[in-house]
């Protein structure tokens, strides 16, 4: 069986339990749902929420530079701390703050395989203790922007050849019959539907049924059987983006994608814009 282009940035659950003491890593849960890193997480993680850590509050954007050193310093995490995510909702968001920490250019950045549902599926230690650690001086670097792509440059791309879009949320978000997951508040778009030329494969067809990413040749075959294939400039998105950079993580770090980019505005958006195509 073939391996991961950079099997380096994922590790297994029993490699988390055996490090949990080293000084040098430093772990971050990040969870669709805010409140269940209060109901209990790994032992010395710090708990990221995403609507106030990792988006700025007032302009709807990703963090700034200088708001991303804050959350990384008071998180213990100095330039050469080894950081490890993980999530529920298979990673979600753990893969979204690993996207964000390449973005600010953190060198040791790495995901838990299976997330939070796999740790506490194999009864390894939780608590509710709030993790307290001596701050840090993080200096970050300036955006790495080859891993984002913005609205003017999404539009541009839609008549462009050689541009393959991957539509990772659902197939009834897909077609428009409804604006968000069923499971989450309708919010955001103003029409339904997806970007012209756009291939649908959901984000949780890359995993197994323990949260696991798929092995190489199955993912392989699930995106390059679709036209996403790695000779082509890929733009991954979803509704707010948390779900494509979970996407854009298989398709760069996992298969060796040269060239993919997560469009982290998504289809909030793109589908409430004026005068840019869509399809249904």
């Amino acid at each position: 069986m073939a391996k991961y282009t950079h099997p380096e940035v994922l590790v297994e659950t029993a490699w988390v339990a055996e490090h949990l003491k080293d000084p040098k890593i430093r772990l971050a849960e990040v969870d669709v749902d805010t409140a269940a890193y209060g109901e209990g997480h790994i032992p010395g993680a710090a708990g990221w929420n995403w609507k106030t850590d990792l988006e700025e509050i007032v302009v709807r954007d990703i963090v700034t530079k200088a708001t991303l050193e804050k959350l990384l310093s008071r998180s213990g995490i100095a330039n050469d701390t080894t950081v490890i995510l993980y999530g529920d909702n298979n990673n979600w968001f753990a893969t979204y703050a690993f996207w964000l920490l390449k973005y600010y250019g953190h060198a040791d950045t790495r995901v838990m395989n299976g997330g939070r549902a796999k740790w506490i599926a194999e009864k390894r230690p939780m608590t509710k203790e709030v993790t307290k650690v001596p701050p840090t001086t993080y200096k970050a670097k300036d955006p790495d922007k080859s891993v984002r792509i913005v609205r003017e440059e999404v539009v541009a791309a839609v008549k462009k050849p050689g541009i393959a879009l991957v539509d990772v949320r659902s197939p009834k978000e897909f077609s428009g019959e409804i604006l968000a997951p069923e499971n989450l508040p309708q919010e955001g778009a103003q029409r339904g539907g997806h970007i012209p030329g756009a291939a649908n494969i959901p984000w949780s067809q890359a995993v197994k049924e323990d949260g696991t990413f798929k092995s190489p040749d199955d993912l392989k075959q699930l995106y390059q059987g679709k036209g996403i294939t790695p000779d082509k400039d890929v733009i991954a998105y979803c509704r707010i983006g948390e779900r494509s950079s979970h996407t854009w993580f298989v398709l760069k770090y996992l298969l060796g994608y040269q060239r993919v980019r997560n469009y982290d505005g998504s289809w909030t958006e793109y589908g409430s814009m004026v005068n840019v195509p869509i399809e249904k």
